[in-house]
């Protein structure tokens, strides 16, 4: 899961901001300015991509973003201590950037050391599909997959938007087989995971979800 080296990244990452706090007074006006400046365009952007569901084709451009996101997040609340009560700024910009190694900020920053190629498909109608494969350390090895369906449009092929996801359990059937379809109806899913060969009494999955 590449979590200790995102791990220390990120602990790189604050440690170079808190560096850049320092000698944040030596900076020229304008350098400073320009900092801020595309601190808040990327917690901005990020911040867009989560409430639209938009987002690049490339998931490596996505989590970089990701990442810049964060870095802009530290800078802002490492740049809080500037005003007074020191003291008192410093002790909650600390409380403030606990959450940042939160394992639900840390988990999607892991994706940048993976560089497994995306398992995408083409399922018609400007819709794709990609497959996450995820493993589950809970003793038992469960392993399942993560379907998730995008729409990309045609006049902008390097975006697209999420439309639907379903997720199937190796324990429940065959996962890894597991596939979506676009109804004729042309209004919903089929998330379709066939019985598991291992499981005599097991079945196969059908889930028919609407296009949002």
């Amino acid at each position: 899961m590449h979590v200790p080296i995102t791990t220390a990244a990120l602990v790189l990452l604050t440690l170079a901001i808190i560096l850049l706090r320092i000698f944040w007074s030596r900076l020229s006006g304008r350098l400073r300015r320009f900092i801020v400046y595309a601190a808040i365009a990327m917690i901005l952007l990020r911040i867009v991509f989560v409430v639209s569901g938009w987002s690049t084709t490339s998931d490596h451009m996505n989590v970089l973003v990701n990442w810049c996101a964060v870095a802009g997040y530290e800078l802002m609340i490492v740049l809080f201590t500037l005003y007074r009560p020191k003291w008192l700024t410093t002790i909650s910009a600390a409380i403030l950037l606990v959450p940042v190694f939160a394992s639900s900020i840390l988990m999607p920053l892991t994706s940048l050391f993976d560089w497994t190629p995306a398992d995408i498909t083409s399922i018609g109608n400007h819709f794709i599909c990609e497959r996450n494969p995820w493993e589950a350390d809970t003793g038992t090895q469960s392993t399942g997959v993560d379907l998730m369906v995008y729409y990309r449009p045609p006049f902008a092929p390097f975006l697209r938007h999420k439309i639907q996801r379903a997720a199937f359990n190796n324990d429940q059937c065959n996962a890894t087989a597991a596939f979506a379809a676009i109804e004729p109806d042309r209004k919903h899913l089929r998330f379709h995971c066939p019985a598991a060969p291992s499981n005599p009494n097991g079945r196969a999955i059908d889930l028919i979800l609407p296009i949002h």
